[in-house]
């Protein structure tokens, strides 16, 4: 009994041993890069690919958006550092403008100051302008301590704006020539072929923005672009200051007499510097 026993005993380790070594084998197998897949391996790759797939499709899309959402922040804020960039530049290149226009104006200005000798300039700048009366006067900074008084013609660098009608201490009003009345018609005289062709000054129409021209007689030539200047005569406008030029000549309304529209030389919407002319 005891050697069957001891040979049973036997014969369970040679199994186990052989188990073992199958189990080896079979490992061994298993890990080769070499071998084929069986279909239950294909199966379970594919599933843990799938999962892998739904996993980390909504956390790519997730990541994908955070990061075009931070492109687009990055691009906006770039985007409103040039806006506001141009918007610089923009406001710098108006006020260049607005300052070469002041110069230009002051330019054209000190070069009629040294043109009129029989005048001592006044230098002056526009303070105060009624928006009622917007054709119809200014009020400047300089008075009687400046060596102004009333009836003083004032000019800018492109021609004849008015006369001075009330003076204080330190500022006078100034009656432009686009306040033109029938009581106040103004002597002016066309250039023409053969000279000077004289009339009034007599209306301003603010709608067409033109002077008005009256007395000249039909049988005279006048073409249109020729300079309209003053007369000196009345004492008040020295002769010779540029007023406008012709844009249009039309009969009256009995075909005895034409009226002559005048583009004023001067922008009566921009008047900044002004000279009032001291005789």
């Amino acid at each position: 009994m005891r050697k069957r026993g001891k040979i049973e005993g036997k014969y369970y380790i040679v199994i186990f041993f052989l188990v073992i070594l199958v189990i080896l084998g079979l490992l061994i197998y298993l890990v080769r890069d070499e071998r084929r897949t069986s279909l239950i391996e294909q199966v379970l790759q594919d599933s843990i690919l799938f999962v892998q797939k739904m996993v980390s499709a909504p956390i790519h899309f997730v990541t994908d958006k955070l990061s075009e959402s931070k492109e687009k922040n990055d691009i906006y804020k770039k985007y409103k550092e040039l806006q506001t960039r141009v918007e610089q530049v923009g406001s710098i290149e108006t006020k260049n403008k607005e300052l070469e226009s002041e110069l230009q104006e002051m330019k054209t200005l000190l070069e009629l100051n040294q043109t009129l000798s029989e005048s001592t300039p006044i230098s002056a700048s526009v303070i105060t302008r009624n928006i009622d009366g917007w054709y119809q006067t200014i009020t400047i900074d300089k008075g009687v301590q400046h060596g102004i008084a009333e009836n003083m013609a004032v000019v800018t660098g492109k021609g004849m704006i008015g006369e001075v009608i009330q003076v204080n201490n330190f500022s006078s009003t100034v009656k432009l020539l686009t306040s033109v009345d029938e009581n106040h018609k103004i002597s002016v005289k066309i250039e023409g072929n053969e000279g000077y062709i004289y009339g009034l000054l007599s209306d301003y129409e603010t709608g067409n923005q033109v002077y008005k021209i009256e007395g000249i007689a039909e049988n005279t030539e006048i073409k249109e672009g020729a300079s309209v200047v003053t007369t000196g005569l009345g004492n008040t406008y020295p002769s010779g200051i540029l007023v406008g030029t012709v844009t249009q000549v039309k009969k009256d309304h009995f075909d005895l007499a034409r009226t002559i529209l005048v583009k004023p030389s001067v922008d009566f919407n921009e008047i900044r510097y002004v000279t009032v002319l001291k005789k």
